[in-house]
C-alpha cells in the first residue's frame, strides 16, 4: 500500500465519522485480542480528530453502576421483530474514562440479562445466541437512524457482529444515512467452536434476506458467519495473525482491500492509510 503524501494523519481522520461495532470493548469485559483493539483503534482515531461512536452489547456482566450506564430515553422505545416476536430494543450509553468516547450499549432483558457473554455455565454456547446476533445487528442498525449520525465507515469486531454487513446491505440498503457508508471487517482466530443454532437461517429469512446470499448458514459455524461478513465488506482486516485457513483460503477469492496483520503497538498508520484509501 503507497503512503498518503502531502497530507498528514491528522488531517486524514480530521472529522472522519467511524461507527465500531464490537462483540467485546474493554474496560467493560477483560482484556483479549478483540475487545483491546476495540479500544485502541477508536481510541487513536479521536486522538486524530475523527469523530467515533462505539456499539456492543449490554451483557448481565457489564456492571452498570461501576461503568455509570444510563439509558437514553429518546433512543429506546422501539421493538426490533426476531423470527416474527416482538423484542423491545433499549439503549444505554456510558463514557469510557479519560478518552471522552461515548459507548452504546444494546439491551434486552430476554437476550443480554444473564451473567455471562456467550455461554452458560456448563461452557455451552446459548442456544439463542443465533438470535442475538440478529438482534444487535439490527439494534445498532436502527440507533444510528435514530441518532441521524451518517458513519462514513462502520468497522465490525467480533462475531456478535457478523450479520451487521448483510443486514445493512441488504434491509437498510436504501436508507440515506448510510449510502456511503463503507464496512470494514476485522477478522481475528476462531471466536468459538461447533455451531450456533441450527435454525439461524430461517429467523434470518424471516427478514426477506435472499436464500442464496445467506447458505452458509445452513450450518453456522464461526468461519461460516465469517464468510457473510466478508462477503458484504469493502474491506477487510486481518485482526489476529493466526486465521483459520480456510478463511485464508477463501480471502483469495476477494476483490476488495485487504489489510494484513499489524501489531498493537503499531498499527496507527496502517490503519489511518487503509481507511482512507477506501475512498480512493
Amino acid at each position: 500500500m503507497l503512503p498518503l503524501r502531502g497530507t498528514s494523519k491528522k488531517e486524514l481522520m480530521k472529522n472522519r465519522k467511524i461507527l465500531y461495532v464490537s462483540s467485546e470493548v474493554v474496560p467493560y469485559l477483560p482484556e483479549n485480542e478483540i475487545s483491546s483493539m476495540s479500544f485502541e483503534i477508536p481510541k487513536m482515531v479521536n486522538k486524530q480528530g475523527g469523530q467515533i461512536r462505539i456499539f456492543m452489547p449490554k451483557y448481565g456482566n457489564i456492571n452498570e453502576r461501576r461503568h455509570q450506564l444510563h439509558e437514553v430515553i429518546r433512543l429506546s422505545g422501539l421493538n426490533l421483530v426476531v423470527n416474527d416476536l416482538d423484542m423491545p430494543l433499549i439503549i444505554k450509553v456510558a463514557s469510557i474514562p479519560k478518552e471522552r468516547i461515548q459507548v452504546y450499549f444494546i439491551d434486552n432483558e430476554e437476550y443480554f440479562n444473564r451473567k455471562a457473554t456467550f455461554k452458560d455455565s456448563g461452557d455451552k454456547l446459548f442456544n439463542d445466541n443465533d438470535e442475538r446476533c440478529i438482534f444487535f445487528a439490527k439494534g445498532v442498525l436502527e440507533t444510528i437512524k435514530r441518532l441521524n449520525w451518517s458513519p462514513d465507515i462502520i468497522h465490525v469486531h467480533g462475531w456478535m457482529s457478523a450479520l451487521l454487513p448483510i443486514y445493512l446491505k441488504e434491509n437498510f440498503k436504501n436508507e440515506p444515512i448510510f449510502q456511503k457508508s463503507k464496512i470494514v471487517t476485522s477478522l481475528y482466530a476462531n471466536e468459538f467452536e461447533k455451531s450456533l443454532n441450527d435454525d439461524m437461517i430461517n429467523k434470518v429469512l424471516f427478514d426477506e434476506i435472499d436464500r442464496k446470499n445467506i447458505s452458509d448458514l445452513k450450518e453456522p459455524t464461526y468461519e461460516n458467519l465469517t464468510r457473510i461478513a466478508i462477503n458484504y465488506s469493502d474491506g477487510i482486516i486481518l485482526g489476529s495473525e493466526n486465521i483459520s485457513p480456510k478463511t485464508i483460503k477463501f480471502l483469495k477469492d476477494y476483490k476488495n482491500p485487504i489489510l494484513d496483520f499489524q501489531p498493537r503497538d503499531s498499527f496507527s498508520e496502517s490503519y489511518i492509510e487503509f481507511y482512507n484509501n477506501l475512498f480512493d
